[in-house]
């Protein structure tokens, strides 16, 4: 009997410890995810405003390039706005000879709204929607490119429109295996390797072999989930934060052939 019981305990506090974790996880995972630092830039004629369904607010930049067969959405990664990420938009502009979209999160930069993963993905189709509508992109022109968290909403908008590309650097398979590694609980965020398989555009994923932050096992998986076209860009020894310095050259040319071979 006193065997009996301990294991009652045991398994009751096994229950009351997940229980805990699940609604912790749906109640805090938001405010874990997204860390929205302090506006980097100021409001100017150069800030486009791109309203949402629900009534918010979004800044974007649009930094058009004169030849330009393609348009990049930019899908920054976290900790960062508009004004951290505007030398890269000029850079993939100039480098690869793309017109280039960036845009804000809801709660980044000059954004409105409260940060959170339903309200990024609503805003990565009306985003794309704005690229295709107003700007007069055609879908089959258009490359999505997610950095870090940032591929949560470019693999749900690749997912579920026709695209011409879609570029992934440093993602994750989803938000919460980052923490847990196995799929842990019921529900997830950014579920990026449970969407992949229904993307019909070619692939680029990109990775550092010593991500810190973002196991390099990440990556592969997302590889592999690719039905294809797909390709891949695996930087030796590269983290999370030097990735592009750390390739150097490597970098910009596999995402030049990407672009070729659209």
């Amino acid at each position: 009997m006193a065997l009996l019981s301990y294991l009652q305990v045991a398994v009751g506090a096994v229950v009351f410890a997940y229980a805990v974790l699940l609604i912790y996880a749906w109640l805090c995972s938001d405010r874990l995810i997204f860390l929205p630092p302090p506006a980097t830039y100021a409001d100017s004629p150069e800030i486009l405003k791109i309203h949402t369904p629900d009534g918010v607010t979004l800044a974007a930049r649009y930094l058009p390039h004169p030849s330009a067969r393609y348009t990049l959405i930019y899908f920054h990664g976290n900790a960062e706005d508009l004004g951290n990420v505007e030398p890269s938009l000029h850079e993939l502009r100039d480098r690869l000879g793309v017109s280039v979209v960036g845009w804000d999160y809801r709660g980044y930069g000059l954004s409105g709204g409260k940060p959170g993963e339903p309200a990024t993905l609503r805003d990565a189709h009306t985003v794309l929607a704005y690229v295709t509508g107003t700007l007069g992109v055609p879908p089959e022109r258009v490359i999505l490119y997610g950095s870090s968290v940032g591929g949560g909403p470019a693999v749900e908008a690749a997912a579920s429109h026709r695209v011409g590309g879609l570029i992934l650097r440093s993602a994750f398979t989803s938000a919460f295996r980052v923490m847990t590694h196995v799929r842990l609980l019921p529900f997830d965020k950014f579920n990026n390797l449970g969407k992949l398989p229904r993307v019909t555009c070619p692939v680029l994923v990109i990775h550092g072999t010593a991500d810190e932050m973002i196991p390099f096992s990440h990556a592969q998986k997302l590889y592999t989930a690719a039905p294809g076209p797909k390709y891949r860009l695996w930087v030796e020894g590269a983290g999370h934060n030097d990735l592009i310095e750390t390739a150097g050259e490597d970098y910009w040319q596999a995402l030049r052939e990407f672009t070729a071979r659209l």
